[in-house]
């Protein structure tokens, strides 16, 4: 067991694993405000209130499952480090992918359950 090694795999992987969830998160709730207004019938003060509390969210489940998989252990060699940063950056780069797809979903279930409900209020006063 090499200790230097599994530490520079550490101070390499939290970097990146932070740096991931940082660009992620600041496109996906930058384009999600359109979907959050359109949600909350263009009241910007609680679409965006809700948006940044899903943005807290995202990283606290993010940077959280991050953290919770970061065990490296048994790197010999500089081979071992590659591989086991790119095993542990590639999963956690698909982790983050589907929970961002989930977002989206969840944004798009929201936005049409808004319209259904706006076309309901529409048919009432009729």
């Amino acid at each position: 067991m090499n200790t230097s090694l599994e530490l520079i795999a550490y101070i390499i992987y939290l970097p990146i694993a932070i740096g991931l969830t940082t660009f992620v998160s600041q496109n996906l709730f930058k384009n999600s405000k359109i979907f959050m207004l359109d949600i909350f019938n263009q009241k910007a003060e609680i679409a965006l209130a809700t948006n940044r509390l899903f943005k807290i969210g995202f990283y606290l489940l993010n940077i959280g499952f991050a953290l919770r998989i970061i065990k490296i252990y048994n790197l010999v060699s500089y081979k071992d480090l590659v591989e086991t940063l790119s095993a542990k950056v590639g999963g956690f780069s698909i982790y983050l992918g589907i929970v961002m797809i989930f977002f989206i979903l969840f944004f798009l279930k929201g936005r049409k359950a808004s319209k259904e409900n706006k076309l309901k209020l529409k048919e009432n006063e009729l």
